[in-house]
Order: structure tokens, then sequence, then C-alpha cells
């Protein structure tokens, strides 16, 4: 009887916490007398994850079957390898797991990486064909959202806070206070990049003022904090304060698509204190910049923006004090 093939599991906790050191180390994911060297990379300094693969004498890099994952050739360790990887840091969690599927095929299968990968995409597109909840982006903006809901209960206690909290509600901007709006921008990357939806997202509504919060998440491995948790802790904390309170903010989070059930293992805290700005003075498309005929025809328009140049402004309706993830 042939021994079966071991594939040696990496868990998601030990790569966050190699990410959230920022420090760099590599796992060997094949055995030692292997043909062919694969290996898990974690680069340094937060810089991402990647999946090594030793390239025969004559074999090239295979494409890319997917738009957001690149496989380019790299000298490692003196070998020549085939290196899997992504830019896109929202999806880091999903794109680990990506790297366990095809790493697996490879060492247990006997595949070569253009087999795994193929295979290994058709499995999830197969899947990915049903219903699912929060995407990466949409988690890290109510992770965000609920920095700032708790910021604002500590002022204006939780009824006030959950009853200002517009966005769950379709209205156009996250927060109403009875001073301003707030539209929060949260992300994950090293800039103030922030994803702008539509024309109207950073636009005053009759009159109000506008506030823009851009929050910046890393990871934060054993000390951060996961989705699951803050939003434990908000509840719990309404719950203490002011039990219709609580029970509105359990409705908005089941407005916004939040699910307890779902995989929860990604760990963030705040990479430095919040930028919060009036919407003026942010670069933006707002109803008046675009002319009538054009406007009026558009279906959809969603842009980027870079707040990288912009420094915190006095007033800002919040109070930054003690601002943390809950």
């Amino acid at each position: 009887m042939t021994e079966a093939r071991t594939f040696p599991r990496l868990p998601w906790s030990t790569v966050e916490h190699y990410l959230g050191e920022g420090q760099g180390t590599s796992y060997r994911l094949s055995a030692p007398t292997a043909a062919r060297t694969v290996s898990y990379e974690i680069g340094d300094l937060g810089s991402g994850i990647s999946l090594h693969v030793e390239l025969s004498r004559d074999q090239s890099p295979p494409r890319s079957p997917l738009p957001s994952v690149a496989v380019d050739q790299v000298f490692h360790r003196g070998k020549r390898m085939a290196r899997v990887r992504t830019t896109q840091v929202e999806l880091m969690r999903d794109f680990h797991d990506l790297l366990m599927s095809v790493a697996d095929r490879i060492v247990t299968g006997e595949r070569d990486l253009e087999q795994a990968l193929d295979e290994t995409v058709d499995a999830w597109a197969g899947l990915l064909q049903r219903p699912r909840g929060l995407g990466a982006e949409q988690r890290i903006g109510l992770h965000g959202e609920l920095a700032v809901l708790r910021a604002i209960a500590r002022t204006h206690g939780w009824e006030g806070a959950v009853r200002a909290w517009t966005g769950p509600r379709g209205e156009q901007h996250d927060f109403g206070l009875a001073e301003a709006d707030v539209e929060v921008k949260t992300t994950s990357s090293e800039n103030r990049v922030h994803r702008v939806h539509g024309v109207r997202q950073l636009e005053e509504t009759n009159g109000r003022s506008l506030w823009v919060a851009s929050l910046r998440l890393t990871r934060g491995g054993v000390a951060g904090r996961s989705l699951g948790e803050s939003v434990a802790s908000v509840v719990r904390d309404a719950h203490a304060a002011d039990r219709m309170a609580a029970t509105r903010l359990e409705e908005s989070l089941d407005r916004c698509g939040w699910n307890a059930t779902e995989r929860d293992d990604e760990r963030w805290t705040l990479r430095d204190d919040p930028l919060f700005v009036p919407a003026e003075n942010v670069p933006r498309l707002t109803t008046t910049l675009l002319p009538a005929d054009v406007r009026d025809h558009l279906v959809s328009l969603d842009y980027r923006i870079s707040l990288d140049h912009l420094s915190p402004a006095p007033g800002a309706p919040v109070d930054v004090t003690d601002f943390r993830l809950p």
C-alpha cells in the first residue's frame, strides 16, 4: 500500500500573527524529499503573502485565471520559482484559503501549478454562485462604522447614537447628528484611498454640513479585534445602557447583513488616528459638478479618492478622544 501524502496545514491565525508583527517568514509545505519545493511566504513589514512553487528546467509560470491574482517568476533561495500573490489587501484572508487549496492539490494531488490553480478556481466558482454574506470591503466598512458609533455613544448616549446611525436604513449618509452628517470611509490599505459610491454620497443634504471620517485599519494579530468581537461589544454596552436602543441596534446590524455564523477570524486595529474633514475639503464629484444631460443618464458611478494630503480639521462633530475599535 502506498503511504498517503500529508499536507501541513498553516492556520490563518499564525499568518496573521506574523503580518501583525510585520515579521517575514517562510513555511515549507512540500516534504524535504519532494521533487519540487512548495513554500508559503509571508513578507516582512506586513507586505503580504504568496505561494512559491519550484519550476522545472523548461517550465514557465502559468497565466493567472483571476484578475486579482498575479503569477510571476522569481529566484528564491537559489531556485527558479513561480510566485502566486495578490495586491488586494482586503482579500488577503480569502487569498490565504485559496493558496492553501492550491498547495494541497500540488503536494498531495501531484498536480502542477497550472492544474492546481484551474481546479481550485473552478471549485470555488461553483460555491460562489450561492448567496453570501458581507464581502471583505463591507466587513471592514462595518468595523469602521461601529468605531464611530461607539465614539458617538460616549457623547450622546446609546439611544442617541443608534438613532443617528442612519446608513443601515438606506439614508444618504452613515450618521445624521443634530449638528452635522457624517460619512465613514474605512480602508485596510496603507494610504487613505477610499471608494465613493455615486455622486450623492459626498454631497451635503438640505444644506446640512457633511463631514468625512477616514479610518485606516491594519492587521492587529492577538491584540486586534475581530468584527464579531466589536459587534458583541457595542450590543453589550447598548443593552447595559438602554434595552430599546439595543434592540434597534441589533435590527440595524441585521440590515447591514451582519451574520454571527459567518467566518470571523480576521483581527484588526487602527493604523493611526481617524481623520475627520469637511466634505467640501475632499476631492469629490457632486450633482452640481455634472452637466444635467450627463447626470440624468448616469446609471451608476463609483470612483476612488485619496485623502493623504489632508489634515484633521477643527470642529469635528465626533469626539475622537480614546477613539478605537469597540
